[in-house]
């Protein structure tokens, strides 16, 4: 093979063509996968040693661990109908428990029922729950009396709940439940892009109580409705779904399936370059040249940036825009018989509003939430802590053990944890979420648009279409369908015509 080009002449089974997918997280891979069943020849290139992106499982004392995101949300098909197609359908597992609980004003609190992302539809748990204060109560009644609040193309969430039903509802639960999610601040995310479905209800309902109490009406209809369908009676279907051997098993059974049929993946290959000819692509890796009829891109912003900026400056410049998160995820083992009232753990875990001055946002008890951890090891509790979040992130630069000792004295005020781990594991992200500002689709929008303008290329990842697994699926697929659309049957890279 000649090292300055080294693309073949195979071609996939329908001979379409030969696509470059840069990035191996679960986006590229699912790319890749789509894009081999469209009958295309692909090459997936991951800079790193590691495939997975923000995905990767792991152990701890023994037990098996996801070290990055655990769960991915089940009512969207996208990520469970790939984990099936790559021979994951027996291991697919919802929580064991998904009942979590508050750490704010010194308790933990029950999370009240009858909420979208936090804000309340209805007040009866949120006054048991104890969360909110007598005041904060009052203030968000006072939503029904109000007038009309415009939100316009969009608004931020926690301007617009704040507005309704008062700062304490934003600040004591749209915060902690926002952040889990986007690791952001709720007073700056785009309620359009990260909950729209309260971004219709505030444009076609005066109170936001009642917008909410619609939508879980209209949810609980459409559970009714597909449960009925699915089984002839009505089954609650699950929220969130699990991997047994965890999430981080999906990266690899699906490189495993991208390699089964005939597709090339290489890790630590960064791309230094993406070039357009005039019959295609040429990739420079490693001093080398790939060529290609087209490419998906899969990487972060800045990388996506960097490689567009020779050939897509509009889309570039969008994109340097992109602002990211980090955080660090902390994950321990102990005994059992070691952690004395502790033991009686209930729930699967809490959050925290930052609000309160806490060091860790969250906690995960994943013993209690995932059947196969808690079976790898009866005797053993396995949980995790999360710290960082945007504009929040300095603790992140600390040593390992001090990341340890602040989650640890955490615990210990939240649930009178004292035992002493019997192995951490701190596992960081930096850069590992991207941010959901107000105007985020607007400018999303204009990315597309501008990348549109490059016959053979096209974008996919956490930025476009949302931040879980089934969101990123979702947009892998996107790009890839739009590539095999471009492609005719018998083309070649340096002989092949484009199609509108």
């Amino acid at each position: 093979m000649n090292a300055a080009d080294t693309s073949t002449a195979a071609h996939g089974p329908g001979g379409i063509g030969h696509v470059v997918v840069i990035g191996g997280g679960i986006s590229g891979l699912a790319a890749a996968h789509r894009l081999l069943d469209g009958g295309a020849r692909v090459t997936v290139l991951e800079a790193s040693g590691r495939l997975g992106g923000k995905l990767r499982a792991g152990e701890i004392a023994g037990v098996p661990v996801d070290l990055g995101a655990e769960s991915m949300l089940a009512r969207r098909p996208e990520a469970v109908e790939l984990a099936r197609a790559v021979g994951l359908g027996e291991r697919l597992q919802p929580p064991s428990t998904a009942t979590a609980r508050l750490w704010t004003r010194g308790a933990l609190c029950p999370m009240p029922k009858g909420h979208v992302m936090g804000v309340p539809g209805d007040l009866g748990p949120l006054v048991a729950s104890g969360v909110i204060s007598p005041e904060g109560l009052a203030r968000i009644e006072e939503d029904v009396r109000l007038p009309r609040t415009e939100v316009g193309e969009d608004v931020a969430v926690g301007e617009y709940v704040a507005r309704r039903m008062g700062r304490e509802v934003v600040d004591r639960l749209v915060e902690p439940l926002l952040g889990g999610v986007y690791a952001g601040d709720a007073y700056q995310i785009s309620m359009r892009a990260a909950v729209p479905q309260l971004f219709e209800a505030a444009r076609s309902s005066r109170s936001l109580l009642d917008g909410v109490r619609g939508i879980q009406s209209r949810a609980a209809a459409t559970v009714h409705q597909a449960g009925a369908a699915a089984t002839g009676s009505v089954q609650d279907s699950p929220v969130f779904m699990g991997i047994a051997g965890g999430i981080g098993t999906l990266p690899g059974a699906v490189a495993d399936a991208v390699r089964a049929k005939g597709g090339e993946i290489r890790t630590g290959t960064p791309v230094a370059a993406v070039q357009r000819t005039a019959d295609g692509w040429r990739i420079a890796v490693d001093g080398a040249a790939l060529t290609a009829d087209a490419v998906v891109l899969a990487t972060p912003a800045p990388a996506t940036a960097r490689l567009l900026a020779a050939v897509g400056k509009p889309a570039a410049a969008e994109l340097s825009t992109v602002e990211y998160a980090s955080m660090a995820l902390v994950t321990m083992a102990f005994r059992r018989a070691d952690m004395g009232r502790a033991r009686r753990i209930i729930g699967s875990g809490f959050l925290v509003p930052p609000v309160d001055g806490r060091k860790i946002k969250a906690s995960t008890f994943a013993s209690n939430k995932w059947g196969w951890i808690g079976a790898a090891d009866p005797d053993l509790f396995v949980l995790r802590t999360s710290l960082g979040r945007y504009g929040d992130e300095e603790d992140l630069e600390r040593e390992d053990a001090e990341l340890v000792r602040l989650s640890r004295t955490d615990l210990r005020e939240a649930m009178g944890l004292t035992a002493a781990p019997v192995a951490t594991e701190v596992t960081r992200w930096y850069d590992g979420l991207p941010q959901y500002p107000v105007g985020h689709l607007a400018r999303v929008a204009r990315i597309r648009d501008a990348v549109a303008q490059l016959p053979g290329l096209r974008v996919c990842g956490a930025l476009y279409e949302g931040v879980g697994i089934p969101a990123c699926i979702a947009s892998a697929h996107r790009a890839a369908d739009d590539i095999l659309g471009t492609l005719r049957p018998g083309t070649l890279a340096g002989e092949r015509e484009w199609t509108a």
